[in-house]
């Protein structure tokens, strides 16, 4: 009997260290459709820090954001930052176009470089599980097109803005996070 008893216990001891062991969910263990179709892991974002950004090709805000969005991957990408951009058509539907009409769009428009992924829901039941994930974490769901979420290289939210607030006024917590992690990577070396 006793012999059955620590038995137990053992087992329970051991699924409670590997319950505990487990690492927590974060943004870069979901995966998403490029905007060409193909299924890509997020995880390959890991290590970098990323600004995620629901963008729709009709909003006013279209040309101030691509522009800025732009700007910031060419002045700090893709080495150790990327804007990830997920066409959305939930809000004033303005997306309405198909993700290689979208694609084209913004790469003859803006020049865009970053990655780029197929439409989706950003918000409700049918939301993306990664949108879900942001909006839970940030406690920020988003209510309109271009709503922008930065995640730290180990895929933690670390901030969440509405369209209101422009890429240039979040910059500097983005450059920091990238200057930070820039210096951790020297001191590794």
């Amino acid at each position: 009997m006793v012999v059955v008893a620590a038995a137990v216990a053992a087992a329970w001891l051991l699924l409670w260290t590997a319950a505990c062991a487990q690492r927590e969910q974060d943004f870069y263990d979901f995966k998403a459709v490029n905007i060409r179709g193909k299924l890509v892991s997020l995880e390959k974002y890991r290590g970098s820090v990323s600004l995620v950004v629901n963008v729709a090709s009709e909003c006013g805000f279209t040309d101030q954001h691509y522009r800025a969005l732009q700007q910031l991957q060419r002045d700090l990408g893709p080495h150790h930052f990327n804007v990830l951009a997920f066409p959305c058509n939930q809000f004033g539907q303005q997306e309405p176009d198909s993700n290689k009409e979208i694609e084209s769009f913004a790469r003859r428009t803006y020049s865009v470089s970053f990655p780029m992924f197929s439409k989706i829901a950003v918000t409700g039941t049918g939301a993306h599980p990664a949108f879900k994930y942001l909006a839970q974490t940030s406690g920020k769901e988003p209510i309109w097109n271009f709503w922008k979420y930065l995640v730290a290289p180990d895929g933690k939210v670390v901030g969440a803005w509405d369209p209101t607030v422009s890429v240039e006024e979040i910059r500097p917590q983005i450059a920091a996070l990238v200057r930070k992690l820039i210096l951790r990577k020297r001191e590794d070396l």
